[in-house]
């Protein structure tokens, strides 16, 4: 059985680049501004000389390398039962040091960031380059561009504040319809600083807010529960998701979901046609195409996209892209965690395979160029080709045609989570919001729906793609080789022939 990895529902014009023997390092909207910040390291007590001398003595005779230093802080609130569950904050720094010769790589990380764990860390990396002679690969290239600021979700609004919107949004879901029985609503946020400190001397900083709310509803009628859920979230501070218009959205959503299901019959099983809704429903494409596109997988001859570059693999007007540049967005970083600027990386170009995601390892070993894929969980981890916001581009067929056009098929409005293997590509996903159509109508909605297939047969039965296209709402968290980062999908509406849909129905 081959890897698995899984997903769940889950410019300001300053320069993040500074060369420590220039500035040491600078904060501010504009090099004229002249308000020096320290940088972890300093902060840490470590001289960025001092770091930048032991980095290039681990990195002497190596391919490729970096210091990562990062320092976080998070919070959670979780308001279930109509109390609140839990609330908690964490704090957390450290730092890794990488080195690469040839196809290894060395890795040594620590939450004491001092001289002499420097040291120890370069010393164990270093081990990497046992017998091997390599020469420096040349660093990213620099960027000006910042796609978001330096909100701290975790200052504000107060701990009473946001204990006090979950408490309303409890009290306005339950109040909303009777049969709401039971409100679970949710807030998560975070402020990641890293700086990366390449050999030639440039200290990359990025500041990273993420924030995220969540309602998830379950509503009862005649002794059946069912659960509906939504949330919405990005690179920015809470004050985006939380006014009232916002999270009742969020709410009303939830709540539309789960009365759907009150009614839902069982899905009845077969090979359909079937039509995605925009959007969210884009994790499919995530998980049956992304994860098989991803530089590490492809060098090493294990997806199943593996040596196609200029084949087919794809109906006529597919086109897949990744881009980690737009702002904002869950998925974005300014650069990535080894200092590479973001971009538009298309994968799939009307059908065709042009390209793959990489970080700089399996950049340099294919002889391409890095697409700024290259992400970490944390300090503790080493980078790895990874998707940012991935989606298909939009097509020309409005919806409402492609269920016209289906004589027995399922409209699947929204996916729960689902799993891929990438040696084949074969994938299976729950369906948590679904309808039967039928004679070119949208008829009753249905229950335990899950779609079977594999991603490269299904890219070539796409018949129509719509002009409906959609980013999910800001929810995705996607988990690789233990490993788990916030990302984005995105598509418009789509028709897929003949898939296989599991149920429990007749």
């Amino acid at each position: 059985m081959g890897q698995k990895t899984t997903v769940r529902d889950d410019g300001d014009g300053a320069n993040p680049y500074l060369r420590t023997g220039q500035f040491r390092f600078f904060m501010g909207f504009s090099m004229n501004a002249l308000s020096p910040a320290p940088s972890i390291l300093e902060a840490a007590g470590v001289s960025l000389d001092r770091a930048e001398a032991i980095l290039n003595g681990a990195l002497q005779g190596a391919d490729d390398g970096e210091l990562f230093i990062e320092r976080s802080e998070s919070e959670s609130f979780l308001f279930d039962d109509g109390r609140l569950k839990s609330a908690a904050y964490d704090s957390s720094e450290g730092f890794g040091l990488r080195v690469v010769a040839g196809e290894t790589a060395g890795y040594a990380h620590s939450s004491e960031i001092t001289e002499a764990a420097l040291r120890r860390a370069a010393d164990s990396s270093a081990l990497a380059k046992r017998g091997y002679s390599g020469s420096a690969d040349h660093g990213p290239r620099a960027t000006n561009t910042r796609l978001y600021g330096e909100d701290d979700p975790t200052a504000s609004p107060a701990f009473s504040d946001k204990v006090a919107l979950l408490q309303e949004i409890d009290a306005w879901c339950r109040a909303r319809d009777p049969r709401v029985v039971q409100v679970m609503a949710s807030l998560s946020g975070e402020r990641r600083t890293v700086e990366i400190l390449r050999a030639d001397g440039r200290l990359i900083r990025d500041v990273r807010p993420l924030a995220r709310i969540n309602v998830q509803l379950t509503v009862e009628k005649d002794g059946r529960r069912e659960n509906g859920f939504a949330g919405a979230g990005g690179r920015a501070g809470f004050e985006v998701w939380i006014s009232p218009d916002r999270w009742q959205e969020q709410a009303e959503e939830a709540l539309r979901q789960a009365l759907v299901n009150l009614d839902a019959v069982s899905c009845p099983a077969g090979e359909m046609d079937v039509v995605l809704g925009a959007g969210w429903n884009g994790v499919l494409l995530h998980e049956a195409v992304g994860h098989g596109l991803e530089g590490d997988f492809n060098r090493k001859g294990t997806s199943a996209f593996s040596g196609r570059i200029g084949e087919r693999v794809a109906a006529k007007g597919v086109t897949v892209f990744d881009d980690g540049s737009l702002p904002g967005r869950r998925g974005s970083l300014t650069v990535d965690d080894e200092g590479t600027p973001t971009e538009r990386t298309v994968l799939i170009e009307d059908g065709i395979l042009v390209g793959y995601m990489h970080d700089r390892m399996s950049a340099r070993l294919m002889g391409l160029t890095a697409t700024g894929n290259g992400r970490r969980q944390s300090f503790a981890h080493m980078p790895m080709p990874r998707m940012t916001n991935t989606a298909m581009d939009n097509g020309t067929t409005p919806r409402a045609e492609m269920i016209e056009a289906t004589k027995r098929g399922l409209y699947c409005a929204n996916f729960g989570g689902g799993q891929v293997d990438i040696t084949n590509g074969k994938f299976v996903f729950q369906c948590t919001e679904a309808y039967l159509i039928e004679d070119g109508k949208i008829t009753a909605p249905v229950k335990g729906a899950t779609l079977i297939g594999d991603g490269p047969s299904a890219l070539t039965r796409v018949t129509m793609i719509g002009d409906d296209f959609d980013f999910d709402p800001g929810v995705g968290v996607c988990g690789k080789s233990g490993q788990s980062v916030p990302v984005g999908v995105g598509q418009p509406s789509l028709k897929i022939t003949g898939l296989t849909v599991g149920g429990t129905g007749v």
